[in-house]
C-alpha cells in the first residue's frame, strides 16, 4: 500500500502496467499525423480513424509489414541517401509508422479470432 503526504492511500503499482512510462506521447503524436494523412481513400472520400478495427486480413497485414521493413531496412543500410536530413527522417518516419500501424491491426486479428474461437465474440471498434 502507499500512503501519501496528504493522508490518501492507494494500493501499489508494483504489479501494474506503466503505460505513461511505456508509451511516449510525442511519438502517439506523431503516429496520428500519419494515421490521420492515411485516411483519404483513394475515391478520395475519408474513412473513419477507426476503419482498421473492422479486421484486415492477416496476410495482406504481413505482406505491407515485411514491404516497409524491407524499405525502412533498405534506407538503413544505405545510410544517407540523397535527400535533405528531415526529408530522409520524414521517410524513415513514415516506413515505422507503417510497420506500427500493421504489426497493431495484426495483433488485433490475433487477439479477435482467440475471442472468437473462445466465445464468438471480437473487440468493438
Amino acid at each position: 500500500m502507499r500512503k501519501f503526504e496528504s493522508g490518501a492511500t492507494r494500493s501499489s503499482s508494483d504489479n501494474k502496467p506503466d503505460y505513461e512510462g511505456f508509451l511516449n506521447p510525442e511519438v502517439l503524436r506523431i503516429y496520428g499525423q500519419y494515421m490521420h494523412t492515411h485516411r483519404k481513400q483513394e475515391d478520395g472520400s475519408l474513412r473513419d480513424s477507426d476503419n482498421w478495427q473492422k479486421g484486415i486480413p492477416q496476410d495482406v497485414l504481413m505482406k505491407s509489414l515485411l514491404r516497409h521493413v524491407f524499405d525502412l531496412w533498405r534506407m538503413h543500410r544505405a545510410g544517407a541517401v540523397f535527400l535533405e536530413d528531415w526529408e530522409e527522417s520524414k521517410i524513415k518516419i513514415d516506413q515505422l509508422c507503417a510497420i506500427l500501424f500493421n504489426t497493431q491491426a495484426y495483433i488485433l486479428g490475433m487477439i479477435n479470432e482467440s475471442r472468437k474461437a473462445t466465445n464468438g465474440t471480437t473487440t468493438n471498434p
